[in-house]
């Protein structure tokens, strides 16, 4: 399981129609609507590298209203919940 984080700067009329389109998208687990430097925050759960780099570089950026994005990759997890069980659900290889 492969978990980062994409912090997003976007166009003040875009905020809630981007967060309902990157909700939607397979690999973003939540996107939070934040106050301070940045407008969205993106979770991003995936199987690998690969499916990552397609995700941020392929969909996310394809997306209209974001003016600037900062991706976090996750070395660890530290979590109450065991988060590789839950959202390894159907992704058996």
């Amino acid at each position: 399981m492969v978990s980062a984080i994409v912090l997003l700067t976007v166009a003040r009329d875009r905020i809630t129609p981007l967060a309902e389109q990157l909700a939607d998208l397979p690999g973003i687990s939540e996107v939070h609507s934040v106050a301070g430097k940045y407008d969205l925050v993106a979770i991003i759960r995936v199987s690998d590298n690969e499916q990552l780099a397609h995700l941020v570089t392929e969909k996310i950026r394809a997306l209209d209203g974001i003016e600037k994005s900062e991706t976090l990759i996750a070395f660890r997890v530290y979590s109450k919940h065991d988060l590789d069980n839950i959202f390894s659900i159907g992704m058996e290889q």
